[in-house]
C-alpha cells in the first residue's frame, strides 16, 4: 500500500544512509588499511606501472557510471533530478558495501583488509549490477526501496559471481553474463514482486519529452565513447586487452549503425524512436564483453554487434509491450532490451566461440584475468573446448535463475511499508524528494495572499 505524503518518514533516508557511514567509518577505521610502501625499486616500479595502466580504464569507467549513465536515465522529463541523483547514491553506497563484503569474505588477512585500486574497481564492478537493476522500477520506489534492494543485491551478486568465474570458470571478461545478465534479471525479478500482478497504466508524467530525450542520447554518447575501457580493464594487458579493445569497437561501432537501420524499417514513415537510439547502440557493448578478448575474426564482432542491436530494438517494439500485457511485468527503462537479450546473445556466442576457437592457433586461447584472480586459460586448457562450452551456458543459467529468484524475494521485501513507495500520483516527479525552487517561491492557484507569503517566506 503507497504511503500518503502526509506520513512520508522524511527522516528515513538519512537515518539509513548516518547509520550506514558511520558503521563503515568504525569498520574502516579497525580493520582496512594500505599495502606497505615498497622498499625495493623494483617492488616500487611494478606498482607504479599497474596504478598508471589501471588508473585511466578507472577514470573512463567513473565517467561512464556518474555521468554517461546518469544522463542515460533522464529520459523522463521531471524526475531527472531524481535519476542523477539515485544514480550517483546508489554508486558510491554500493561501492562502499561491496568493498566491505569482499574484504571480508576474500582478502581479510590476519585481521586486516589491504585495500588497492584493484579491489575498489572489483568492487565498482559490483556496483554496476544495482544501477542496471534499479532501470526496472525507475520513477516507481522511494530511495529508501532502492538502498535496500542495492543493500539485498550487492551480496547476491559477490555469491552468483564466485560461482560462475571461481566455481565453473566461465569467460566473461566484460561482464555480459555476471553483470548484465544477473542485472536484468534481478531487476525484473524485483519488478515483478513489487507490482504483483497489477497492471502499471502509463503515467501522464512518463512519456519522454524533446528535451528529456536529447538529454538521454548524450548520456548513450558518453557510454559508447568510454565503454571499451569498461570490457578491457581486467584483460591481461597486451595482446587480450589489445584484442577486447578492438572487438568493443567494431562491436559498438556496427550497433549503432544497425539500430538506425531497425529503427527506420519499424516505422512506415522511416523516422527514427529516441528510444532505439538510446539503448540499439549500446547493445553491440554488453554483447561483445564475454568474447573480447577471444581471437575471432573482426566481422564476428562487427556481426554480434548488428545482430545485439537487432534484438534490442525488437525488444523494445514487440517484447516489452507483450511482457507487459501478458505477464504485467513492469520494465520501466527495457533493461531487459539493453541487458538481458544482448546478453544471452553474448553468453550463446562466447559457446561458439570456444568450440571453434583452434588450440594450436597462436593466441587463439583466451586469457583474462577474472574478478576474483586467476587465468582463464588455464581453465580452458584443463577442461577442453567442449567442457568449456558447457561451463559457459551453466554460468548463464545461474546468473539468470539466482537473480530472478532473488529479485523476487526482494521485490516481496521492498513492499514494506515503511519503505515509502510514492504514491502513483506522485511518481516520476522530483517534487516528491527534491526542494524545487521555483514550486516554492510561487503561490499555489487558488491560495490566498496570506498563504502566498507564507510560502514566499518558507
Amino acid at each position: 500500500m503507497a504511503v500518503p505524503p502526509s506520513t512520508y518518514p522524511r527522516h528515513l533516508l538519512p537515518l539509513f544512509l548516518g547509520l550506514f557511514q558511520g558503521t563503515l567509518l568504525l569498520f574502516f577505521a579497525l580493520f582496512v588499511t594500505y599495502d606497505e610502501p615498497s622498499a625495493q625499486a623494483e617492488d616500487a616500479n611494478l606498482v607504479a606501472n599497474q596504478v598508471y595502466s589501471t588508473f585511466p580504464f578507472f577514470q573512463d569507467i567513473q565517467v561512464m557510471l556518474v555521468v554517461g549513465l546518469g544522463l542515460l536515465l533522464t529520459f523522463l522529463p521531471i524526475y531527472g533530478l531524481s535519476a542523477l541523483t539515485h544514480n550517483f547514491l546508489l554508486l558510491n553506497f554500493s561501492t562502499q558495501w561491496a568493498l566491505v563484503l569482499q574484504g571480508l569474505f576474500h582478502h581479510f588477512h590476519h585481521g586486516q583488509i589491504h585495500l588497492d585500486l584493484h579491489k575498489l574497481l572489483i568492487s565498482e564492478f559490483a556496483a554496476v549490477t544495482v544501477l542496471i537493476s534499479v532501470g526496472a522500477i525507475l520513477g516507481r520506489a522511494s530511495p529508501c526501496q532502492l538502498l535496500v534492494m542495492a543493500t539485498c543485491e550487492i551480496p547476491i551478486y559477490l555469491a552468483s559471481e564466485w560461482v560462475i568465474v571461481t566455481c565453473l570458470g566461465v569467460l566473461d571478461v566484460g561482464g555480459t553474463i555476471t553483470i548484465h545478465a544477473f542485472s536484468c534479471y534481478f531487476g525484473l525479478g524485483v519488478s515483478k514482486a513489487l507490482f504483483r500482478a497489477t497492471q502499471q497504466p502509463l503515467h501522464p508524467k512518463e512519456t519522454p519529452t524533446p528535451s528529456s530525450d536529447l538529454m538521454s542520447l548524450v548520456g548513450t554518447l558518453i557510454l559508447w565513447v568510454f565503454w571499451p575501457s569498461f570490457v578491457a580493464v581486467l584483460c591481461q594487458p597486451g595482446d587480450a586487452q589489445h584484442r577486447a579493445i578492438l572487438n568493443t569497437l567494431l562491436a559498438m561501432s556496427a550497433s549503432a549503425i544497425t539500430a538506425v537501420v531497425a529503427s527506420s524499417l519499424l516505422h512506415r514513415d522511416g523516422k527514427l524512436s529516441p528510444g532505439h537510439l538510446q539503448n540499439g547502440s549500446l547493445a553491440g557493448g554488453v554483447a561483445i564483453g564475454v568474447v573480447a578478448d577471444m581471437a575471432m575474426p573482426p566481422v564476428a564482432a562487427l556481426a554480434l554487434g548488428s545482430l545485439s542491436a537487432v534484438l534490442c530494438v525488437l525488444g523494445f517494439r514487440f517484447l516489452t509491450p507483450l511482457l507487459r500485457k501478458k505477464l504485467t511485468l513492469h520494465d520501466q527503462c527495457g533493461i531487459h532490451n539493453l541487458h538481458g537479450l544482448p546478453g544471452i546473445l553474448g553468453a550463446a556466442a562466447s559457446v561458439v566461440a570456444v568450440l571453434m576457437a583452434s588450440k594450436d592457433a597462436s593466441g587463439s586461447q583466451p586469457s583474462q584475468l577474472s574478478p576474483v584472480g586467476g587465468n582463464a586459460s588455464e581453465v580452458v586448457g584443463g577442461r577442453g573446448a567442449g567442457g568449456q562450452a558447457l561451463c559457459q551456458a551453466a554460468g548463464l543459467a545461474v546468473a539468470v535463475g539466482a537473480s530472478l529468484l532473488a529479485g523476487l524475494l526482494t521485490g516481496a521485501a521492498l513492499r514494506l511499508p515503511c519503505l515509502a513507495r510514492p504514491p502513483e500520483r506522485l511518481c516520476f516527479d522530483d517534487s516528491q524528494y527534491f526542494k524545487i525552487q521555483d514550486q516554492a517561491e510561487r503561490p499555489k492557484p487558488g491560495s490566498s495572499a496570506e498563504e502566498g507569503a507564507l510560502a514566499l517566506k518558507e
